[in-house]
């Protein structure tokens, strides 16, 4: 993904669901990469079935890649290179980042979920993460029930380098309310229950236009 200044329109980073059959979601994901322009696409299923995962990376990867956008997996930084990836979404903050760069090399994308912690996120920049991620932004019924808030957004947007994403429960008015103060925003569970999930998308984001 690209390094870019929070003072821009943020971009938007799309994961998928976490559980999916991927003969009706490919043509979902095609139809929504075509409608809205997307930075980079995350595989986040959560099962632990190497089989299922490569059928869902190989199509995921195919249709991403036709539309010259990077698709990255969660935790399994194993399949990066086997399935031909261009990285991984780490969700234990910055405690395997370092290991991970060493594994995958320089060129693949390393990203990391830090929570809420300012100072996990600025491990993870250090160890070489590409990008931190931050959330839930809203309300949310996982976790501790703890929010990644505007304030934390704020500081990282002034004073680190390493681009920031938020994710997690968000809403048109946060959309609206935290693009001044960071680089992307990670959307999935916000719109796959949607009927439309590309209105859905536009609905959620329309204040980037």
């Amino acid at each position: 993904m690209d390094d870019q200044a929070p003072q821009e329109t943020p971009q938007l980073y799309l994961m998928t669901p976490t559980a999916f059959e991927v003969d009706t979601f490919a043509p979902q994901l095609a139809a929504l990469l075509d409608a809205v322009d997307i930075a980079c696409v995350r595989l986040t299923l959560t099962t632990e079935d190497e089989s299922t995962l490569s059928r869902a990376a190989d199509q995921c990867r195919e249709i991403a890649h036709a539309r010259d956008i990077p698709l990255v997996i969660d935790r399994h930084v194993q399949l990066v290179e086997r399935l031909g990836l261009d990285g991984v979404h780490l969700l234990d903050g910055s405690r395997s980042v370092r290991d991970t760069r060493k594994a995958l090399g320089a060129d693949a994308i390393i990203g990391a979920s830090c929570g809420t912690s300012r100072h996990d996120g600025m491990n993870a920049g250090e160890a070489g993460a590409d990008y931190v991620s931050f959330g839930p932004v809203g309300e949310s019924t996982l976790g501790d029930g703890s929010r990644a808030e505007h304030d934390l957004f704020a500081w990282w947007s002034q004073m680190i380098e390493v681009p920031i994403v938020a994710e997690g429960a968000l809403t048109a008015e946060l959309v609206e309310a935290f693009t001044p103060v960071t680089d992307f925003f990670c959307i999935g569970a916000e719109i796959w229950h949607a009927d439309d999930p590309v209105a859905a998308l536009q609905a959620l984001t329309a204040s980037l236009r």
